[in-house]
């Protein structure tokens, strides 16, 4: 096929192409896009948890081999019902800073990243916020699927709360963690608890459904998810409705209310629809919602490039607004 067509249904159908790596990103922007696909996020290999879990853990080792500067502060392990929270205290946390936190959900397609990684994921908040983080290490299938990650959320929140004003939290999630979140903030509401005072939502995997367009047109643009994440959904839904809100938070009533919230994505993300997605919905419902998307980056970011830190002077820059520190 030498041209692009459209079949009866009115979907388009278009001819191989290549799609070069863009000349006016980063160098190192450029460099993670040029390296072989990840396999990390792709999930498990089939919809049988038992017969993929070595692919899971070896998910989990290479999570763990990112390299970390030593956190510069305490990490301390809680229980919190059925779930662990680690709590990260930076050495020198600002005397403005004392009274506020942040709540923190790991991302890895709802089935990885738990246990030290989850505390990993989160030092570098920490680090460069100035502002303890509690680190939610909530459960997991195939012995916890739906809906045990999202009452670990809540009993999290719950327990933060003993300690801080609600209006000094944010609650911040990176993929599957900024699903978490924003379905975790859904159910809060309608417990009738306390709004945080703002949601950092990464890159979410807010559409269990997979609806969205971006879904097609990024399907192997994307270096970090190459296809979608159909078999460790099905794993965590455990049977459920995939449009409940508590799942699919892109389906929930944002009108009730909702926190301020931030919202990153990349052109190249095919998590990039959930975001944009979600964006306008809040907007719609009269939430302050703020949408940063970066040029050519997949899901999550680039691994340390420029662009990196400059999604992380939005996030930083977001939480100290929100926190009345801006």
């Amino acid at each position: 096929m030498t041209e692009a067509k459209r079949d009866s249904a009115g979907s388009l159908h278009l001819p191989a192409r290549t799609i070069p790596i863009p000349a006016h990103v980063s160098p190192e922007a450029q460099r993670a896009l040029a390296q072989p696909w990840s396999e990390r996020w792709n999930g498990p290999p089939s919809q049988t948890w038992r017969a993929a879990a070595p692919h899971r853990e070896a998910g989990r080792r290479m999570g763990g081999a990112v390299p970390r500067a030593p956190f510069p502060g305490s990490i301390d392990s809680h229980r919190v019902q059925e779930a662990a929270v680690f709590e990260l205290s930076p050495d020198a946390i600002p005397a403005e800073k004392q009274d506020q936190a942040i709540l923190y959900l790991h991302g890895g397609a709802y089935v990885m990243g738990g246990g030290e990684l989850a505390a990993k994921a989160a030092q570098m908040f920490a680090t460069l916020s100035g502002t303890r983080v509690f680190s939610l290490d909530y459960r997991m299938p195939p012995d916890h699927p739906y809906p045990a990650a999202i009452d670990d959320m809540v009993a999290a929140y719950r327990e933060v709360l003993t300690r801080y004003a609600p209006g000094n939290v944010v609650v911040a999630g990176v993929s599957a963690g900024g699903g978490l979140a924003a379905a975790g903030i859904l159910k809060l509401r309608d417990l009738g608890l306390p709004q945080p005072a703002g949601a950092i939502l990464l890159t979410p995997e807010a559409d269990l459904t997979e609806s969205g367009d971006g879904f097609e047109t990024n399907r192997g643009v994307d270096v970090v998810l190459r296809e979608g994440l159909t078999a460790s959904i099905l794993l965590y839904a455990f049977g459920h409705d995939l449009r409940d809100p508590y799942l699919s938070p892109l389906f929930g009533d944002f009108s009730r209310g909702f926190p301020p919230t931030l919202l990153v994505s990349g052109t190249r993300d095919q998590f990039l629809s959930n975001t944009v997605r979600l964006h306008r919905f809040l907007r719609k419902a009269g939430i302050r919602a703020d949408l940063r998307v970066f040029e050519a980056m997949p899901r999550g970011r680039f691994s340390g490039a420029p662009e990196d830190v400059e999604s992380m002077a939005e996030q930083l820059r977001f939480v100290d607004e929100v926190l009345g520190q801006g």
